[in-house]
């Protein structure tokens, strides 16, 4: 299993900024002059943010913020080189090895917009942020936020595969679950993000033995990489690539790396029962 954050790791930027500006809202004002306060005040940043959306939503006579225009936003955005042809590919690796492979998306972003991508196709499930829409289709309350510490806990849910109505509960009894009844053990998953957001899910990567690898602007150098300083041991990366998928690229050969080496856990796995 591949799990991906979407914004500054497929896509070059953050979705929510390019929403604002396809809604003519200027983006400096917005996040200094209506979210900055809100957070100071004690706001989380998620619910800040969508909150300022849907009060400029309403305080408009025309051009309201609707799904179409997520839809519609979420189409225009533009990947990262080469991302369009991993997925076959990766794909394509894990079928050489005999193993199934599944994609998931875990943004902090609005994932109407990435659900409106043409990779949407190639995610089994993608969770994020989600707007709730009034009857006229407009924005008027966010339904569903995706915190940093949130991101932990679907990777949870997609290792055991439980029942959506216990998932919640998940985060608390994870580790006592048996290993025979994980659906898919944390130790082979590969997560891929770029920072802030993806840190506590880096943390839970190492302590189950999967794959982390961060990424970095295409446009800059792995020393650059802001977050650097923010990892700790116990979050450490088994890779820091630039945010180049294109074929022999670094990210590619760590992706199918990865792969290969998922691959080989399970072959002693199976060794060590006897299968």
């Amino acid at each position: 299993m591949i799990v991906f954050d979407f914004d500054k790791t497929l896509i070059p930027y953050d979705s929510f900024d390019i929403l604002l500006q396809d809604c003519q809202i200027d983006i400096n004002y917005f996040n200094n002059e209506l979210v900055k306060p809100l957070v100071a005040d004690g706001w989380d940043k998620y619910l800040a943010r969508a909150y300022c959306l849907v009060r400029e939503s309403q305080q408009r006579k025309t051009n309201k913020i609707i799904k179409s225009k997520l839809i519609e936003v979420g189409k225009k955005l533009k990947l990262y080189d080469g991302v369009t042809a991993i997925f076959d590919c990766l794909q394509q690796r894990a079928k050489e090895h005999e193993i199934e492979l599944e994609f998931y998306l875990i943004s902090g972003g609005l994932v109407d917009l990435a659900r409106s991508t043409s990779i949407a196709q190639y995610f089994k499930k993608m969770w994020g942020c989600e707007l709730h829409y009034n009857e006229l289709g407009e924005i008027d309350f966010l339904k569903k936020q995706m915190t940093h510490t949130e991101k932990t806990r679907y990777l949870y849910y997609l290792s055991k595969g439980i029942d959506k109505k216990n998932e919640r509960d998940l985060i608390y009894n994870y580790q006592d679950f048996p290993t025979e009844k994980v659906r898919i053990p944390l130790s082979q998953v590969v997560y891929v993000g770029d920072g802030t957001s993806d840190i506590p899910c880096f943390t839970v990567i190492n302590q189950y033995g999967g794959i982390a690898i961060g990424v970095y602007p295409q446009n800059r150098t792995a020393q650059e990489w802001k977050h650097r300083e923010n990892i700790s041991s116990s979050q450490k990366l088994s890779n820091l690539v630039s945010a180049n998928y294109q074929e022999d690229s670094e990210m590619m050969r760590s992706l199918l790396l990865a792969i290969d080496c998922i691959s080989a856990k399970i072959a002693l796995r199976k060794l060590s029962l006897g299968e």
